[in-house]
């Protein structure tokens, strides 16, 4: 009779150890380890057409005789997804779609199903058979071209994916799925990782695309072991509000394509639909001549996007002022503003400071700096800014604007918005031809903090 024996594995790293350890020596996280029973004996003899890679044939090539092939891909139905994974589902991928509850992961894999034109199958481990026709009924989808599979058993999955051949495999979600031969708990790690290996075989030998959905923990990360993030070919996320209607779909990993592109839906009574001009969706109900408002270009991709930032600064009623930000770090607003109080002393350390993305977008790069520094000065000279107005520049620590990447390509966006002056860095004078520059009415070109606060309220 096997043996029964403990183990404990990290949460983030996977790293399995013989008893409990405060930090994992791997990863260096704390308090991460959680026990897991598994059963040791006879090991069982390894069925060589489980595994793509055929060990008796190995041998070392030089890179230059590799062969090349294109990669085949197929559409997931829906343009916005096809941009996020670089022109459509890679075949034999395994894709993790990641999001909270409620976000609507279940009704984006449904529809992609539906919309697929090559056979599919729908493993669902946490719906009935009964729910998922319902959903199907709501959203008006093509139930003919959806195969459905309710079972959390991978023994029983796997031989039923072999039969059907589908083109996409879609597992609702990875948490609920477990192997019989690992005697651990579904969703404990060394079952999601047990699993995903079965799943990552199954994809690269029969070249089915395994799309798996996956939960996330409160502070936002997937639920499981990090080790899963690097096992898939590659990641989405879905981001915004689950009481909202706007849902963001961005790649964080992606092995077959760029990781800075994202697609934008609107949840309807339809299902998720996609949003084709983002900038007028964010931009959607700003005031006009109201202070502590500032509009900015960021480029999300290949995608040039017009966000407004909104900033609130009143006095501390605390010894340290609060600083708080929603879409954008914490600690650059902070930097910002020490950099904005050596350069005109007007006061902002003794104010807490309340900064805003609306939309839902969260803002990384540094091109906005600038704008960030225009709202928030806005709000605490209480004078508005120009509503036509759109503000570029990377802020640097001695106060100088520095260039931000593709300008071109965002002045044009503003104007197509129907803005009719904008504030750049003088370092992208070059990069901005003749013909653009004369759409606006106001051109500017700023080389300093000082220079460029001279000028927002000038307009």
């Amino acid at each position: 009779m096997a043996k029964g024996k403990t183990s404990w594995f990290c949460a983030e790293c996977g790293h399995e150890s013989m008893g409990w350890l405060g930090r994992c020596p791997t990863c260096s996280a704390w308090n991460s380890f959680t026990e897991a029973s598994r059963v040791t004996g006879e090991k069982q003899k390894k069925n060589k057409t489980s595994t793509w890679v055929d060990v008796s044939n190995a041998s070392v090539t030089p890179l230059s005789d590799v062969a090349t092939e294109t990669t085949s891909r197929f559409t997931s139905g829906s343009q916005e997804l096809d941009t996020v994974l670089g022109g459509g589902f890679v075949s034999g991928s395994l894709v993790l779609l990641g999001g909270e509850p409620g976000i609507g992961k279940s009704t984006l894999v449904l529809q992609i199903l539906s919309a697929i034109e090559s056979p599919t199958l729908y493993i669902s481990g946490e719906e009935s058979a009964e729910q998922i026709r319902l959903r199907a009924e709501r959203l008006k989808v093509d139930k003919e071209r959806v195969k459905l599979l309710s079972s959390t058993d991978l023994s029983v999955l796997l031989p039923a994916i072999l039969k059907e051949k589908p083109a996409l495999v879609a597992i609702d979600s990875i948490q609920t799925l477990y192997d019989p031969e690992n005697t651990s708990a579904a969703g404990s790690v060394s079952q999601i990782r047990e699993v995903t290996a079965k799943l990552l075989q199954l994809a690269k030998a029969e070249n089915i695309t395994v799309l798996l959905v996956g939960h996330v923990t409160k502070d936002g990360q997937l639920a499981g072991p990090r080790i899963l993030e690097h096992m898939v070919d590659t990641v989405l996320y879905f981001e915004g509000e689950a009481n909202g209607p706007y849902r963001i779909v961005r790649a964080f990993k992606n092995r077959f394509g760029a990781t800075d592109e994202l697609g934008i839906f609107e949840m309807t009574g339809q299902g998720l639909l996609p949003v084709k001009s983002s900038t007028e969706l964010f931009r959607l109900g700003r005031g006009v001549s109201v202070h502590g408002s500032s509009v900015t270009a960021v480029l999300e991709g290949t995608r040039p996007m017009l966000l407004e930032i909104q900033a609130l600064m009143i006095p501390s009623a605390y010894a340290t002022p609060v600083r708080t930000t929603q879409g954008l770090d914490r600690q650059r607003l902070s930097m910002l503003l020490a950099v904005m109080e050596k350069q005109i002393h007007i006061g902002l350390l003794n104010q807490d400071c309340y900064v805003n993305v609306t939309g839902g977008i969260r803002i990384t790069e540094p091109a906005a700096d600038l704008a960030i520094l225009a709202a928030v000065l806005s709000s605490a000279k209480e004078q508005p800014l120009s509503s036509n107005a759109v503000i570029l520049g990377e802020v640097g620590l001695t106060g100088e604007i520095r260039r931000v990447p593709q300008p071109e390509r965002r002045a044009i966006e503003a104007y197509r918005m129907g803005f009719k002056n904008i504030i750049l860095p003088a370092e992208n004078k070059p990069q901005i031809s003749s013909d653009t520059a004369d759409m606006f009415d106001n051109c500017f070109f700023v080389n300093d903090l000082t220079e460029a606060i001279d000028i927002f309220f000038s307009l």
